[in-house]
């Protein structure tokens, strides 16, 4: 009897160890398709981000211009905005 049990219980351990490598022969197939190659999803994504970052490295220098020149703008349009209001407040004063 005890033969028999032990018997099953090699049995037992040997379809868990094979449905386990299977499973996990599985898994490592559909990761690999995911990004362990350079076909892979994973991998043109990866390229084409690193595109972008190529392509836009360029914009933190040029905002930071942008945005000094827009402020000298601004401070010319504060003002022309006084000059046009002190010339509708006289052109409210002579009642035009």
């Amino acid at each position: 009897m005890n033969v028999i049990l032990m018997i099953i219980t090699i049995l037992a351990v040997l379809l868990l160890v094979y449905v386990l490598v299977y499973y996990l022969h599985g898994i490592i197939k559909l990761l690999t398709s995911i990004g362990g190659d350079g076909q892979s999803y994973l991998a043109k994504l990866r390229l084409g981000l690193r595109a972008i970052e190529t392509e836009t490295g360029h914009l933190p220098v040029q905002v930071t211009k942008l945005n000094g020149a827009l402020t000298e703008v601004a401070e010319g349009l504060k003002v022309v905005d006084g000059q046009l209001e002190e010339s509708i407040n006289a052109a409210v004063k002579q009642n035009v």
